[in-house]
Parts: C-alpha cells; sequence; structure tokens
C-alpha cells in the first residue's frame, strides 16, 4: 500500500508498505478520506505537538483525521463488520481509567494517537482497535466524515459546555478551518455568530459559512467594535481557535459579564489579567480539545438534521501521490482545509 512519510527537514515522501493485518480486536479500514491538520504541521517541522520518539522519527504515517470502509476484522470484534463506513477517533487509550471509562480516551495518562503515535490515515489503509470506528450516517460521505472528526466533533463539544443557544451572540476568533467549523456549529444550535480575523480571505470564508457580521482585527478594535455590536454589553460567548495572546485576550475583554469563553487554539504562553478579564466579569472559561466518543451519534445526528455544510470547510482535494504539494501548500497557507481523497 502506499503511505505518506515525514523524513524530516519539511520532506514528504510517498512510500510502499505492507498493508497490515488486523489482529484479535482491531479492524483494517480502507482509507477514503483524511484531512490535513494544522497540527500535522508540527511533524512535518519536526516538533510533534503530541507524542514520544517514534513521532519524531519519521517512520509513522501521519493523519488523524481519516475516514473509509471496514475491509477486515480480527479475532473477537463484533458490531462491525466488511463494507461498514466509519470514521476514525484519533485517542487510543488503556480502556481502564477514569477518563476511558467516561469516553475522554485522550485523557488517559497513557494514550496514543493515531497519526502520531501509531500509524494514521495518509496511506490506502489504517489499522486501529475497533472501538475507534465511528459509523458514518449513508447521509454524510467519507470526506464530510473525516472533517467532521477533529474540527466539527471539537467545535460541537465545547459549545455544547457552553451551552450555545438561539438567544447568543458569539464571537468567533480565528477563522481558520477550526474556527469555519465553530460559525457551521453556532449557526446550527441557532446563534448569531460575529467573526473575526485579520485576513480578508477568511472573512469572505465566514460570510459564506453564514457569519452575520465580520470583523477585520487587522483594520478595527475587535473588542471595541464587538461592543458596539452588542449595544455596548459585550458578546454572550467568545470562542478562541487563533490560538493568538490577541485573540485570547481579546475574546475576555469583548464578552460580556456572566459570559462564557472557549479556548481551543494551541498556545505555548498568553498574559492575562485574571481580575478584570475574568473574576470581576464571573466569566466561565474553559479549555477544548476534541470530544467525547459517545458523544458521536448525538454530532452526526445535528449534522443531518440540521443540514450542516460542512464540505464548505474544504477548500482543496488531492490525491494521496500529490502528498508532497498538498503538505507544502497547507504549510505556504494556500489551502485552508484540505483533503487527500480516494476515488
Amino acid at each position: 500500500m502506499k503511505a505518506v512519510l515525514f523524513p524530516g527537514d519539511r520532506q514528504v515522501v510517498v512510500v510502499e508498505r505492507p498493508t497490515p493485518v488486523p489482529g484479535p480486536g482491531q479492524v483494517l479500514v480502507r482509507v477514503r478520506a483524511s484531512a490535513i491538520c494544522r497540527s500535522d504541521m508540527s511533524i512535518y517541522y519536526g516538533k510533534p505537538v503530541v507524542g514520544g520518539e517514534a513521532t519524531a522519527s519519521g517512520r509513522i504515517v501521519p493523519g488523524h483525521e481519516p475516514a473509509g470502509e471496514v475491509v477486515a476484522v480480527g479475532d473477537g470484534v463484533t458490531g462491525m463488520a466488511a463494507g461498514d463506513r466509519v470514521a476514525i477517533y484519533l485517542g487510543i487509550g488503556c480502556d481502564a481509567c477514569e477518563y476511558c471509562r467516561s469516553g475522554y480516551l485522550f485523557l488517559c495518562p497513557n494514550w496514543k494517537c493515531i497519526g502520531f503515535d501509531l500509524d494514521g490515515g495518509d496511506a490506502d489503509y489504517i489499522l486501529v482497535p475497533a472501538g475507534n470506528c465511528l459509523k458514518l450516517p449513508d447521509g454524510i460521505s467519507f470526506e464530510v466524515g473525516a472533517v467532521m472528526t477533529d474540527m466539527v466533533g471539537t467545535q460541537y463539544d465545547a459549545q455544547r459546555r457552553l451551552n450555545v443557544s438561539g438567544v447568543d451572540t458569539v464571537a468567533m476568533f480565528g477563522i481558520g478551518p477550526m474556527g469555519g467549523a465553530g460559525i457551521l456549529v453556532a449557526k446550527g444550535r441557532g446563534a448569531r455568530v460575529i467573526a473575526v480575523d485579520i485576513l480578508e480571505s477568511r472573512l469572505e470564508q465566514a460570510r459564506a459559512l453564514g457569519a452575520d457580521a465580520t470583523i477585520n482585527s487587522k483594520e478595527q478594535d475587535p473588542v471595541a467594535r464587538l461592543h458596539e455590536l452588542t449595544g455596548g454589553r459585550g458578546v454572550d460567548v467568545a470562542i478562541d481557535s487563533s490560538g493568538s495572546p490577541a485573540g485570547q485576550n481579546a475574546a475576555l475583554d469583548a464578552t460580556a459579564k456572566f459570559g462564557r469563553v472557549a479556548f481551543i487554539g494551541e498556545s505555548r504562553q498568553t498574559e492575562i489579567n485574571p481580575s478584570d478579564q475574568l473574576i470581576r466579569k464571573l466569566l466561565t472559561v474553559i479549555g477544548a480539545w476534541y470530544f467525547p466518543i459517545w458523544a458521536w451519534p448525538e454530532i452526526t445526528r445535528f449534522v443531518v438534521e440540521h443540514d450542516i455544510p460542512v464540505e464548505k470547510l474544504i477548500t482543496h482535494r488531492f490525491p494521496l501521490d500529490d502528498a508532497a504539494e498538498a503538505f507544502r501548500m497547507f504549510d505556504q497557507r494556500l489551502t485552508e482545509k484540505a483533503v487527500f481523497i480516494w476515488e
């Protein structure tokens, strides 16, 4: 089978590897779509955000957002058969700790991540535990299923925890693929959405995804403008997907008293003023990272029943043979959400 590897120094190669064989409890999936994520670039640069020595070795196949069809199952696998259409849950846990038992496999102290610790979806086939296969409803394509896992799943769970609803005005900071997914989810939940970014191209995309208003924070003070758009009150909910200190601080400053804030964008360090920005406003602030595995049926129902146009998040599609070009363009931000597809 063909598979992508990152040998180092921003190199990308497509190599031939043996097709794996499922062991007990495992499932072999023929990949039909695998999305590129900004965190993949950390391996591309040689500085992986998760994973150990194997991740940095260049021997691990990247891709933590795949979907495809089951072609073989190992001994002891029940409820899964050849031909089933599935997306893949990225976290593999111990199945025994309190976090795994509650469905948060990615919080397991000994968790492994596909595409980082274990071979991921940028290959013709992927081998995963049967429990990591998330069944796709007939109305959801493989490429939509792949994009739904990380971006839509993360945003859906964050907004579920924040109780976003039709009475809320939501400020979405950072309209890359994650922020774009946040717009779709918030609009599906009935909220008014104001998108904030420094790039006009991304704000144009935000409007296409349903944002009610947009703010170019390179040209305007986003906090002042958000207060203007809310009658001086501030927004009910702010979600930062940028990971930038400016975006995170603006999210806190723009939120009304008793408001709710989620930080999704990865950030090494940010300086804030807790007294003025959190304590004296009685804010609820959460960190958001992926979704519990039990939420998948709820997420798929939400997408289908609310006719969420997830496919609008995809700007580029590539065959696996063009992996070097796909990652080069993604690195240079010439694409937004890009997906490898198999015909």
